[in-house]
């Protein structure tokens, strides 16, 4: 499976904008994912019901990945919660060969994964499933994964019950991106810490070009 290098803005919602940048701004610290317990992005709570947390076992030479998550909203759309489950046995063998290398790929990388991929509700309605998978680590090992999930219709409403499950067709892959560019955190309007300044062609020639460091 092929994932392209992306930045941040490939990110299409907002309040996944919100989760990745609470994480980036971790990340910045050391350049290497935080661990779980240190994230806490505003307004978590509001956000619960659209996301899904896992460990991840990392011994074996395929990680294992168990749902700790349930009565989330995106249960709805496979049918049935999964807390306990490992995750290829709760997707199944029908959909587990199309996710399961995105969790692969983020645990491998320590770094966000983000995909987009079309599905048909009941009623044959386009959804966009979009998932951004966010990573944790302890003692240099992902160990834990978030994965936040939005669907989006063109339409307006769609049917999210059994969306995953309640038709033949097979997600229909759109983007597959590692966000591995541009991996910072900057306020809007505002000079990211440590960045230089140069103060350069300046009207009195008496004073030397200077480069400031603001910190």
């Amino acid at each position: 499976m092929d994932f392209t290098s992306a930045a941040p803005s490939v990110v299409k919602s907002i309040r996944q904008r919100d989760l990745l940048n609470t994480w980036l701004r971790l990340y910045a610290r050391e350049q290497i994912a935080p661990a779980v317990w240190e994230y806490q992005p505003a307004r978590l709570e509001e956000e619960l019901s659209d996301l899904i947390y896992y460990t991840v076992d990392a011994s074996t030479p395929v990680p294992r990945l168990t749902i700790q998550s349930e009565n989330t909203r995106i249960s709805r759309a496979y049918g049935h919660t999964g807390k306990g489950v490992l995750l290829d046995d709760y997707l199944g063998p029908r959909l587990a060969p199309y996710v399961m290398p995105i969790y692969y790929e983020c645990v491998a990388r320590g770094l966000p994964v983000y995909s987009v991929a079309d599905v048909d509700d009941v009623y044959g309605r386009i959804v966009a499933y979009e998932r951004l998978l966010l990573p944790f680590q302890t003692d240099g090992k992902v160990c834990h994964v978030i994965a936040s999930v939005k669907t989006f219709c063109e339409d307006g409403g769609f049917e999210i019950k059994n969306l995953m499950r309640g038709n033949d067709a097979l997600p229909r892959p759109k983007l597959r991106a590692v966000i591995d560019q541009e991996l910072f955190h900057r306020a809007p309007g505002r000079i990211a810490a440590a960045e230089i300044v140069e103060f350069a062609d300046q009207p009195d020639a008496g004073i030397p070009t200077e480069i400031i460091e603001l910190n």
